[in-house]
């Protein structure tokens, strides 16, 4: 298929809060102690919270910067494409890429809301959160229909109350929750306990699929502390890979056999081996260890309950019916340093070279909408004009140059998510 002719549902991309989120969604007795924007001396923008302050992490918003210019440092919203932080500008860089419909990940609050449920006041964290939802679904997404995926946080601290809270959302139109993918590492009871049920049942019956991104857990994988950096970006889809195999052999599915998971930026490639590694364990050792499926496998288990997610995966593409066609969705990851935007399709086209139609159409936007109830062609949008073509064409000569960023303004520090997980991980 032409890179013009498909069309494309990132199920992995990400928000960089603008300072006026909780602007009208948090009730006023909490707004002085309110997550702030704070420029510092050095002219970067940070959040603080609770005694935390948490940059904007470089690497986390490099959308429209040469490769050359990739770093952790921090960095101030006038440094950043305001497609980052502005919900009309990234529908523009969304159209300019090609892109019709996206999903968002947090960034200050950490993947899975870890920021807020660190918070020891957690009335000033529920109402936080709350308010975080809220505006992520009535104004991020709310304000272009058909164009963003809504996502909520999770209340890690409180899984009756994060029942409720995903019930409360669903009712709103959202049918995914990020979640971590070790609560164990966050001081949390881990996938085998039954503290979790009250969100599994929730989510189940609400029809909420439970999305885990790649490093919410705060720790990524590294083999020593004087690893290159590069070592542990290589091992990254290892967190996931962990991840899939706690949930596989948990209780959880056994238990909820409605739950869905959305495995977020961890590839496809290594899945059939995974699954053939999952099938011949549990035919080696089920006798001892007492797993019991109900006569099927692992790996059909898998593929009832798992979303796998890829950037440009040109292994998981060519063993995409080991992996399961079903089963697969493609992601752009902006603004993000492992994005290819605005020239995703043609990266994903070079990629798929060969696959038919049907297959391309089932990666790239059909499954999407499928496991997260999402219908992009509302508003008189038609799929003719909801290709890569047709939606650059509507972006008319929006900006998508390549600008250097204006060098020597900060100092290198390091900062929650990308940054903070390398500083846990070399020391």
């Amino acid at each position: 298929m032409d890179a013009a002719d498909m069309i494309m549902i990132s199920v992995d991309d990400h928000v960089v809060e603008p300072p006026d989120l909780f602007s009208g969604h948090l009730p006023a007795r909490y707004m002085d102690a309110a997550p702030k924007v704070v420029k510092q001396k050095d002219g970067s923008d940070v959040w603080t919270f609770g005694g935390s302050i948490i940059p904007n992490i470089g690497l986390n918003a490099v959308a429209g910067r040469p490769k050359e210019e990739y770093g952790i440092e921090p960095t101030a919203f006038d440094e950043m494409r305001p497609g980052c932080y502005d919900i009309d500008e990234r529908v523009k860089d969304m159209n300019a890429g090609g892109i019709l419909a996206s999903m968002n990940f947090p960034s200050f609050p950490g993947f899975a809301g870890r920021l807020f449920a660190a918070d020891p006041d957690k009335d000033l964290a529920l109402a936080v959160l709350r308010a975080y939802n809220d505006w992520h679904i009535d104004e991020w997404a709310g304000r272009h229909p058909g164009r963003i995926i809504p996502m909520a946080l999770p209340i890690l601290w409180d899984a009756e109350e994060c029942a409720r809270e995903i019930r409360r959302v669903a009712r709103k139109g959202c049918h995914s929750v990020t979640f971590t993918e070790n609560p164990s590492t966050l001081g949390f009871p881990s996938f085998h306990n039954d503290y979790w049920d009250p969100l599994w049942r929730a989510a189940s019956e609400e029809n909420v699929v439970i999305s885990i991104h790649l490093g919410s857990s705060g720790r990524l994988s590294v083999t020593s502390p004087d690893a290159p950096v590069d070592v542990m970006i290589t091992l990254q889809p290892m967190n996931i890979c962990q991840a899939a195999a706690d949930l596989l052999w948990s209780r959880v599915i056994k238990n909820f056999p409605d739950v869905r998971f959305a495995l977020s930026e961890g590839g496809t490639g290594w899945i059939p081996y995974f699954l053939d590694r999952v099938d011949r364990t549990y035919d080696m050792h089920r006798l001892w260890t007492g797993q019991d499926f109900g006569g099927r496998l692992p790996s059909e288990v898998f593929r009832e309950h798992f979303l796998t997610c890829f950037i440009s995966d040109p292994v998981g593409v060519i063993l995409r019916d080991m992996i399961g066609i079903d089963n697969i969705a493609w992601e752009c990851d902006y603004p993000h340093s492992d994005s290819s935007w605005p020239n995703a399709p043609e990266e994903l086209a070079a990629v798929a070279a060969g696959v038919p139609d049907t297959d391309l159409d089932k990666m790239t936007y059909q499954n999407a909408m499928r496991w997260y109830s999402f219908d992009p062609f509302v508003n008189g949008r038609t799929k003719e004009n909801a290709t890569v073509g047709a939606l650059r064409a509507e972006a008319g000569d929006h900006d998508v140059a390549v600008r250097p960023r204006d060098k020597g303004r900060f100092e290198k520090s390091v900062g929650l998510e990308i940054g903070e997980m390398v500083r846990k991980a070399t020391t």
